[in-house]
């Protein structure tokens, strides 16, 4: 069993008490945070220090760049990696090479990469994307052949049906090229994944399902010659017990619009993402969210993409995590609400016993706390 990888997210279109909007309600503690360079940097500093490896940073039409929001972080931090979300097709293939290039020269190397193939077809035709999703797998397995070959310095052709490039190089390559994060459940994306990434990372499911998709990938990767590992997304309700932590969940239903429930659902139903259709199955139950022990598909009655939480005392959490590590996880890419807090309660209950296994920062966070 490989060492577990612990991130964080980074809440760049805003953050609050809230799983979506804030709830108006005398007596509530509760404000829409919004997402400036100083809210982003108090939080990329406290998970840093908290002992998490890397921030993951979202990309869409809903929220800031991500290139530009976590360039603007580097300084800000000394240690913490950038898991940074991008979409392949909106940029040229060595464009991108040159981005990730640049960015990893400036940071000493502090950067992942998560390719997102797309959204929704509304979505892409906001950009002017008008390829069906198969299509877009297509052309995200050239294009992420062609950044890899730009990275390693030595000039790269390809010719393929989305590309056709000489000579595609970068002048500053980086010592190590980025690892390549990317999730995808369809029969597509489960295959671009075997042959062009490092790390399959998928949306939180019964440990049972997430099983049957590792499994796949793995098997698929094997014959294209290759190895990957793997991760999951997933909210987090970590509390110093059981009670207290369900006693949250429960809040955050309380606090959510009924007609903010039946509008998202609705439209969650018609996605035409695999990953999403899982998702929202989950939560198809409002009166049984806890789907699995721990596991509680309430963020996903109100939210797109993650919508589980493992939730339950800080032993609870940490036991559910070795479920998901036996099956073959090894990254996990968490967040709360508000991401800032939720950090605090995972980084000093779950994350120390974990401390021997993820690596010197987080030696470095439990040693602080004595």
């Amino acid at each position: 069993m490989n060492d577990p990888h612990f991130h964080w997210y980074l809440p760049t279109s805003g953050d609050g008490r809230d799983v979506i909007g804030a709830a108006e309600r005398r007596g509530h503690a509760s404000a829409a945070r919004d997402a400036d360079l100083g809210y982003l940097a108090l939080v990329a500093r406290s998970v840093e220090r908290l002992g998490f490896e890397a921030v993951l940073t979202p990309t869409g039409t809903w929220c800031p760049d991500a290139w530009i929001t976590t360039a603007a972080l580097i300084p800000e931090t000394e240690r913490l990696k950038f898991l940074v979300a991008f979409r392949p097709g909106l940029v040229t293939p060595t464009l991108a090479a040159q981005q990730a290039a640049t960015f990893a020269q400036l940071s000493g190397g502090r950067l992942a990469l998560n390719v997102v193939t797309g959204g929704d077809q509304t979505e892409q035709e906001r950009y002017g994307d008008r390829l069906t999703k198969v299509e877009r797998y297509a052309r995200t397995t050239e294009f992420l052949q062609i950044v890899r070959g730009a990275l390693t310095g030595v000039p790269f052709d390809f010719a393929g049906d989305y590309y056709d490039v000489s000579g595609a190089v970068v002048g500053n390559p980086p010592a190590q090229a980025p690892p390549l994060f990317f999730g995808g459940a369809s029969e597509a994306a489960r295959e671009t994944a075997a042959r062009t990434v490092d790390t399959y990372l998928t949306w939180t499911e019964p440990p049972a399902k997430v099983a049957e998709l590792v499994e796949d990938v793995r098997a698929r990767a094997a014959r294209h010659g290759r190895e990957l590992t793997f991760g999951i997304r997933a909210h987090v309700i970590a509390r110093d017990t059981h009670e207290e932590a369900w006693s949250e969940a429960r809040k955050l239903v309380s606090r959510m619009d009924p007609r903010f429930i039946e509008l998202a659902r609705g439209y969650l139903a018609q996605a035409d993402s695999e990953g999403q259709r899982r998702q929202a199955a989950l939560s198809a139950d409002i009166n049984n969210l806890e789907v699995y022990p721990g596991l509680w598909a309430g963020y996903g009655l109100v939210r797109g993409g993650a919508g589980t939480a493992l939730v339950g005392s800080h032993a609870e959490v940490a036991d559910l995590i070795e479920q998901y590590r036996a099956v073959g996880i090894d990254h996990f890419v968490l967040s709360g609400q508000p991401h800032l807090e939720e950090a605090y309660w995972f980084g000093e209950g779950v994350l120390p016993r974990f401390a021997r296994a993820s690596g010197p920062s987080a030696e470095h966070a439990a040693g602080r706390r004595g």
